[in-house]
């Protein structure tokens, strides 16, 4: 709409996001800030999406959406956001109660943040989960699990298992939670929910790019800002700057370098072309610096198990574990 100075692609050409000049049938495609050429296919969720001419054509298949909380505040969202918030309080993981104040809804998830380590970063040490229109039931999961019944209503039955390491608390409302009994969480949604949900964990409307939408409905660009936000209580101090426990504990860092690497190593090569390790690498840098108070080794493999198990969600199997490693 306006003139500005620089290069431009001539007549009937167009930008390649790589500073050259392609035709209209080899524009790339752009996912999670990553480039793709014109062909290329990547799995998003349960289906298969291919680059065409700068648009991504993919299957629809009905899948469920899934969140990620883990490590020392490491939030992957249902629409794929990955963003880094370090707060001490209880927060709205999600929830269907959007909108307006009387809004009905069938169910919230809040996380309780607690520091790990000394150096100021938070971990997700408990997961509440409310079911019911009159949140009839509560489900408190810290090293335990425990059930608090308020009233009885029977409005949304639920069940709850062990599968591995894991604990599974499954409603008949379509909403899923899997906790690992330490620091990683994951909610898994029916398509139901699609764009009906508010939180944390984001609105789930398969765009990443509005994510941090504010508990008053306002479109956040920084993530302090948005997560302070959904705090729940307003006593809880507002989180004012990301911490680098690296910066914090320099004594740390090269083995925490050093560890993580793995996940950047020939180990998981299969999976480097599905899910960019970066990101993943980088938040086990900062878990593996964060936790020096013990637990160090569980900080260093809940991270390595999260850039797994999306490797596993992007059909790429890895087997990482071993004697030695977690």
């Amino acid at each position: 709409a306006e003139c500005v100075s620089g290069c431009v692609c001539p007549e009937g050409l167009f930008d390649d996001g790589k500073g050259g000049c392609v035709e209209e049938k080899d524009c790339p495609c752009i996912h999670n800030n990553q480039w793709y050429s014109s062909g290329q296919k990547i799995a998003v969720d349960c289906n298969t999406c291919t680059c065409q001419k700068g648009f991504w054509s993919c299957t629809d298949d009905v899948c469920y959406g899934t969140c990620m909380i883990y490590g020392s505040g490491h939030y992957i969202t249902f629409d794929g956001k990955f963003y880094d918030f370090d707060g001490n309080c209880e927060y709205v993981a999600t929830q269907d109660y959007c909108g307006d104040k009387n809004s009905s809804g069938s169910f919230s998830i809040i996380t309780e943040n607690v520091p790990c380590g000394t150096t100021g970063v938070t971990c997700s040490k408990a997961i509440k989960m409310f079911l019911g229109v009159s949140n009839d039931s509560e489900y408190v999961s810290n090293k335990d699990y425990k059930e608090i019944q308020r009233d009885v209503g029977d409005d949304v039955r639920y069940w709850n298992r062990t599968v591995g390491l894991y604990l599974v608390i499954e409603a008949s409302n379509g909403v899923m939670l899997i906790w690992d009994k330490k620091t990683t969480v994951f909610i898994k949604l029916t398509p139901d929910y699609k764009g009906k949900l508010c939180g944390l964990c984001g609105n789930f409307d398969d765009k990443s790019n509005n994510d941090f939408t504010t508990r008053s409905g306002l479109q956040e660009t920084n993530a302090l800002k948005f997560g302070n936000s959904w705090k729940q209580s307003p006593m809880c101090p507002d989180v004012t700057e990301e911490i680098k426990p690296c910066d914090v504990k320099p004594h740390r860092k090269s083995w925490a370098e050093k560890e993580c690497a793995i996940i950047q190593s020939e180990v998981f090569k299969v999976c480097h072309s599905k899910v960019d390790p970066t990101p993943f690498y980088e938040a086990c840098v900062h878990d593996a610096c964060s936790c020096d108070s013990g637990g160090d080794c569980e900080c260093f493999c809940s991270a390595v198990a999260a850039y797994a198990q999306e490797c596993t969600k992007a059909q790429a199997c890895v087997f990482w574990r071993t004697p030695d490693i977690c």
